[in-house]
């Protein structure tokens, strides 16, 4: 395919995000599937049961499919706009009949069947083996068995699925970008550190408001989070703080942007798509893919972690009200009589006892964390896990944004191993929200490169951190510096697979509660002294990170641990019940659903107007339907991964370069081409331990 006047089929090393443009979608789109269709029909017709007959073309089309409409997909969640928007719409029911088409072919199934029973079998390799395990697997979950009406009616099920997923975000992203709360009384942003004073003004500008100092203002607060935390944390008004949380929990729950009919009706299709294939519930058609034997195993973790956690939960809420109490002067508050700590109190009172305690605040570590310094660190922890070396490649490749870096990763010799795309801040008008790692191309034998051998995979990695104000570098909160290690964990397994079959590559293949395994073993570095105190370098003085603010940073990671874990068990619970025997055409609501789970999991029952579900992107517009644990299942198998580095030694150059060594061989290099847990086990040498995950979070006994 090389359609030179449509730069979204143009045959190139990069994408073409200099020159793809809303209207390029659609044709390019329909030729694409086109020309893939027929390549389909002819593999049905003409096929063979081996792997280069077989599974070969399924590969090309697949990667074909994957690679142009990816760029379409990662388009609209980095650069959206309305022209966008529509056309990905009136294309994507188009993508997903395709999708389907080939998922559901008998003639395909039946080919797999035969290799998989064939003579040919016993000559593959395990990664061969497995994949094609994996893809007759998927394409029962996909409904080949199905016939007639039902098979007609899964087909209209994934199509409207994916119409709803789509909208759904979108109303979570216009609904995030609709609210906003002009201040123009210095009184009203008081408590506000100068930071979030620059970031208010330059959003007051962006809003209509050119005259807008740090100083004088107006000032201009919104719900994306580099605007919302610090507001939260820091904003001695109290009412101000009760109005915008309350808009926070009620994004995408009313008005043209309302999702709360979309959560009833995508919850009635999963159960509908579950029994078509025979499963009591998506919970477990969920599970079929995953590590966890069934819900029971999953519910099981849950409530290991609850009572680990519960008790000293509701001890550090009476500890943060009895402090409020008697710190009642730090806040304004205009109602004196109803002082009873409230969800809006709970950030601003934890930061000022976190102070209190550790004595620092966040503000005083930003200066140490410009997002250039960082990436130093971050790439000289990398080198030294996993001898590669990761340079600047600005300007070789098109960008869809002039704030996105990108940078080249080569291995022993110079020799090339990947890349990839850094797009780093927040742009809430037009991005949306939280962080994430997607791929771009993939490591695969069947596209040659000119000096490996095979294509090399490049990955998209994109956060949503506070951006350059008023002169300054990007000056990154902790727990951005977290986020960024924790994306970067992601795009290593992607891009230091040493898989060269597409369908098990990088990330592929890989069960869907062992996929944040790398990445949260990312962020435990963030604690680990020599990286720190190497990366930590003030951005006017060049001075060093000191040593008490390492010392503080680590005694207070564990500060709140018990809230900080039943918060994430609330969103587990809840969407595992939403999947597991909850009836949507009942009386009970998705809500009712919630406000139940919190009252075993939360500090504080939820308000009334809560409709946090409404903009749970996570579950129904992303990969975590009846799989939110993941979450804590692979931080189970991240804690006891980084306790074999502690274990042999943290302060031993040789002993972490040798463990870090073996971590790269098996966790980032096997990708899907074995069942997680083996390649967990060829890692520890045993099966993980959720021992290390409970000393880490202080809520061992």
């Amino acid at each position: 395919m090389n359609n030179i006047a449509n730069p979204l089929l143009h045959e190139s090393r990069a994408p073409r995000f200099d020159a793809i443009r809303p209207e390029h979608v659609e044709p390019g789109i329909k030729e694409l599937l086109s020309q893939l269709g027929n390549n389909f029909e002819q593999l049905e017709s003409d096929g063979k049961p081996t792997w280069r007959e077989l599974i070969d073309p399924l590969e090309r089309i697949d990667d074909e499919l994957g690679y142009r409409w990816g760029i379409v997909s990662h388009l609209t969640s980095v650069s959206s706009n309305d022209a966008l928007r529509e056309v990905y719409e009136r294309v994507e029911p188009d993508l997903v009949r395709f999708s389907m088409r080939i998922a559901q072919s008998r003639p395909v199934y039946d080919l797999m069947c035969a290799l998989r029973d064939g003579s040919e079998w016993r000559r593959l390799d395990a990664s061969q083996q497995r994949i094609v395990t994996l893809l007759i697997r998927d394409a029962k979950l996909a409904g080949v068995g199905l016939d007639g009406h039902e098979r007609e009616r899964f087909g209209k099920i994934q199509t409207e699925l994916a119409e709803l997923s789509t909208r759904f975000s979108n109303n979570v992203l216009d609904a995030t970008k609709a609210f906003g709360m002009t201040l123009r009384d210095r009184s009203e942003v008081d408590g506000l550190p100068t930071s979030a004073l620059q970031l208010a003004a330059q959003a007051a500008r962006l809003s209509g408001e050119p005259t807008a100092t740090t100083e004088s203002g107006p000032w201009h607060i919104t719900l994306d989070h580099p605007s919302f935390g610090p507001f939260m944390q820091h904003s001695r008004r109290r009412e101000l703080r009760e109005r915008l949380y309350r808009a926070y929990i009620a994004r995408a729950s009313s008005g043209e942007f309302d999702n709360t009919p979309l959560i009833t009706q995508i919850l009635k299709l999963r159960q509908e798509m579950a029994r078509l294939l025979e499963y009591p519930n998506y919970a477990d058609l969920s599970l079929a893919t995953k590590m966890a034997s069934g819900v029971q195993a999953v519910a099981t973790l849950h409530e290991k972690l609850r009572v680990a956690s519960f008790d000293r939960a509701h001890r550090e809420f009476q500890e943060l009200k009895e402090f409020s109490r008697t710190h009642a002067e730090l806040q304004i508050a205009t109602d004196t009589e109803t002082m009873e700590l409230q969800h809006w109190d709970v950030s601003f009172w934890a930061e000022r006892l976190r102070e209190d305690r550790y004595d620092f605040s966040e503000e005083e570590l930003r200066p140490y964390f410009p997002l250039p310094r960082v990436l130093e660190g971050l790439f000289a922890l990398a080198e030294r896990l996993f001898e590669v070396k990761i340079c600047s490649a600005d300007g070789e490749v098109p960008v869809w944004h002039e704030d996105v870096r990108f940078f080249r990763i080569t291995g022993e010799d110079e020799i090339p191993l990947a890349a990839f795309y850094l797009d780093p801040y927040s742009r809430p008008q037009e991005k949306r929200g939280g962080a994430w790692m997607d791929e771009c191309t993939g490591r695969s034998r069947l596209f040659s490169d000119a000096i490996t051998g095979q294509r090399l995979p490049v990955a998209y990695l994109v956060c949503n951190q506070s951006p350059p104000v008023d002169g300054q570098p990007s000056l990154m909160r902790f727990r951005e510096v977290e986020t960024l290690f924790h994306e970067f964990g992601h795009g290593l397994q992607h891009m230091l697979t040493s898989v060269d079959y597409g369908f098990a590559a990088g990330i592929n293949g890989v069960e869907h509660d062992a996929i944040e395994l790398p990445s949260q073993f990312m962020e435990n570095w963030c604690y680990h002294r020599d990286t720190l105190l190497a990366m930590g370098c003030h951005y006017e003085t060049n001075e060093s990170l000191p040593t008490t603010f390492y010392d503080k940073i680590c005694a207070a990671r564990t500060f709140r641990a018990g809230e900080q874990m039943v918060r994430q068990l609330l969103f587990g619970l809840t969407d595992m019940m939403l999947h597991d025997g909850y009836d949507p055409d009942g009386d009970v609501t998705p809500f009712d659903i919630q406000r139940a789970v919190a009252e075993t999991t939360s500090t504080l029952p939820l308000l009334a107007d809560d409709r946090f579900l409404c903009s749970f992107s996570h579950i129904f517009a992303g990969g975590y339907a009846a799989g939110y644990y993941a979450y804590k299942w692979a931080e189970v198998l991240s804690a006891d991964a980084f306790a074999m580095f502690e274990e042999t030694g943290l302060e031993d150059p040789e002993a972490v370069a040798t463990v870090g060594r073996r971590f790269r061989d098996t966790v980032l290099a096997m990708g899907g081409s074995q069942p997680a847990m083996d390649v967990f086990m060829a890692f520890r040498g045993r099966e993980p331990d959720p021992a290390p995950l409970l000393r880490h979070s202080g809520l061992a006994d």
